[in-house]
């Protein structure tokens, strides 16, 4: 049965930004060959990005995470491939990069795609099963059908992982992975494809990348161990390999080939290096923050750009040799999100070790404020704009300039087993603080001085969720305890109590202040009275999993839900039915928010991502 809300809504499809970078996907940072865009996946989606004017265009399609992407050396297409659920098909899907549509699914393979590559003319895409699978196919383009396939290594030999296509020939491709190097040549009349193992002598390696010669006389490969072998493509022999001694730190993760001849080498170390000659020392190095995952041509070579597993992307310049940061995000979960109070411009998250704050114009990362090896559960500015306050793993409140991200002052053992929730008075004079423990705190916030006025301890598990009354008399606490508790903070004793069989993760008062809306692990959104704690309504929130994060516009009209499900839901408060659905995140939805003047929603999730849509509804 349809719960009543979900039967009719429009589509959320107006997602205007991602602020997500590509991580730990390999080689899945793309150049484009117009040298204006770069293609990227982002959980289910692809991205594609301006180089120059950092507009966003997205390619929704996919069931689950994309494993893999290509594109074809003309640019017309695009291909991707997901991960699946042991022993379904996972599909590989052939996109028209112009018309930003889809033009084929591929089903063939199980579990997962590993790698996908073109052919040089766009006749074929050949396509490489993860370890479950482990067949290699050859796909017709232009019948959109499967030519031939077969297993992409041989018995004795490891998985194969990577694949590259020769720089010349359609008929001609490189497989390569766990002490296996091949050969393969598709005789397309008997629609087979042939093998060839390539003799690396004594050496056994794990094959990590491939990059093929312009004119097909070699190939280099880059290995787990930290070094490069270079083969013959018509002999399959190895002609030499190197370094012998100094090794690439962290294995080779990627390869560029340049026109000079040069080779640009990354490491898993954050290492990118120049490399001439046949001995693979390097000329020219730099490092970069995380190991790295892709690197990708700009044009001829005079410009390249790293992806690294921390969720960053940089431009290298050829001569200078130099990186620029050009885009960053999280790369663990994200737990909280928040705007400053009346403007939409500016807004902070926080993650495992960071706390950072965006330009919503522009997307860009203004201000990290970083805390190794801590978790900062929630965030809060304070109304005069002038502090951050934090809550932090270790016990602790920590409170930062926003422009600065100067430490300004710390509360110690605020927490016995963390902060796990904060919100801040109007008045900028108390803080409010929940905890793992199950207390509430109530803080006085002076000059030069910190005092606990109060403990308050009624929530026996963590608290999840803190909002305050607009005259600051009052709060409502929600805890994992399956209790809500309406606070008096003036005289510091509980009003009203809700009770529910859940584990109540979010809490809205209505801006008029009589009613309360809750969610979490029961899927249910909860109306109550807040003068005497009494139900009103119950709404079906999701089909599957917990709702995370909620919030309410400031006329109380419509209010949005974010969980486990990944998509953001508008509902109309009153009607209570969904209005909008928006689809883009792979992660479950840990928080949202709806911007000061209802100019965008955005969202956070627990894969790092931060997706921001247009708000549907006109104000």
């Amino acid at each position: 049965m349809v719960p009543s809300g979900l039967k009719i809504c429009e589509t959320l499809n107006s997602l205007s930004y991602s602020l997500s970078v590509v991580g730990h996907i390999p080689s899945g940072l793309i150049c484009h060959p117009d040298r204006e865009h770069f293609i990227y996946p982002l959980g289910c989606t692809i991205i594609i990005q301006g180089l120059n004017n950092n507009t966003q265009a997205f390619l929704h399609g996919h069931t689950n995470n994309v494993s893999c992407v290509a594109v074809s050396r003309s640019g017309c297409y695009v291909a991707s491939g997901q991960v699946t659920f042991m022993g379904f098909k996972a599909d590989i899907i052939l996109w028209d990069y112009k018309k930003r549509e889809l033009l084929a699914r591929l089903s063939l393979h199980k579990g997962k795609i590993e790698k996908l590559v073109f052919s040089p003319n766009d006749l074929y895409l050949v396509s490489l099963g993860g370890q479950d699978d482990g067949s290699v196919v050859v796909w017709s383009i232009a019948k959109r059908d499967a030519i031939c396939g077969s297993p992409a290594s041989a018995r004795s030999a490891g998985n194969a992982t990577v694949l590259a296509f020769s720089s010349c020939r359609d008929e001609a491709f490189v497989s390569a992975g766990n002490g296996t190097i091949r050969v393969w040549e598709l005789d397309l009349p008997n629609r087979k494809i042939r093998a060839t193992e390539c003799q690396t002598g004594p050496l056994k390696r794990v094959i990590t990348c491939i990059m093929v010669a312009e004119d097909d006389s070699y190939f280099y490969v880059g290995t787990s161990s930290g070094d490069i072998l270079k083969l013959n493509m018509k002999s399959k022999l190895m002609s030499d390999y190197g370094p012998v001694k100094e090794k690439f730190s962290l294995g080779v993760t990627a390869l560029l080939l340049l026109k000079t001849g040069d080779l640009v080498v990354s490491t898993g170390g954050g290492i990118v290096a120049l490399c001439k000659g046949s001995n693979y020392k390097p000329i020219k190095k730099i490092k970069v923050q995380g190991g790295i995952t892709s690197l990708t041509l700009r044009g001829q070579g005079h410009q390249f750009f790293v992806g690294t597993e921390e969720s960053q992307i940089y431009r290298l310049n050829y001569n200078e040799f130099k990186e620029e940061l050009i885009a960053t995000c999280h790369n663990e979960a994200i737990h909280d999100i928040i705007f400053p109070s009346g403007t939409s411009d500016l807004f902070a998250t926080c993650s495992k070790n960071d706390i950072r704050v965006w330009h919503t114009p522009e997307n860009k990362e203004l201000l990290r404020i970083t805390i190794p090896n801590m978790t900062c559960h929630a965030i809060d500015f304070m109304r005069d704009g002038k502090s951050i306050i934090s809550a932090w793993n270790d016990g602790k409140i920590r409170a930062f300039t926003p422009e600065t991200g100067r430490l300004m002052y710390v509360i110690d053992h605020a927490h016995s087993m963390g902060v796990t929730a904060i919100a801040a008075t109007s008045d900028c004079k108390r803080i409010i603080s929940g905890g793992g423990e199950g207390q509430v705190r109530v803080w006085e916030i002076g000059q030069n001085t910190r005092k606990l006025e109060e403990v308050l301890k009624e929530h026996i598990s963590a608290v999840s969720c803190i909002k305050i009354k607009k005259n600051n008399r009052e709060c409502v606490t929600a805890s994992i305890d399956g209790t809500c508790i309406v606070w008096d903070i003036v005289r510091f004793m509980r009003n009203q109590m809700i009770l529910a069989n859940t584990l109540f993760q979010c809490v809205c008062y209505h801006p008029e202040e009589y009613q309360i809306i809750t969610s979490g692990t029961d899927r249910k959104i909860g109306y109550w009275e807040v003068f005497d704690g009494s139900a009103i309504r119950n709404l079906e929130g999701s089909l599957t999993g917990s709702i995370n994060g909620m919030d309410i516009t400031s006329d109380g009209s419509y209010f949005v839900t974010g969980g486990d499900d990944h998509l953001v839901k508008v509902w109309d408060y009153n009607a209570g039915e969904v209005t909008h659905v928006g689809l883009g995140h792979s992660g479950s939805i840990t928080r949202l928010r709806i911007s000061p003047g209802n100019k965008y929603i955005v969202s956070v999730s627990a894969d790092g991502a931060i997706l921001r849509w247009k708000y549907p509804h006109s104000s």
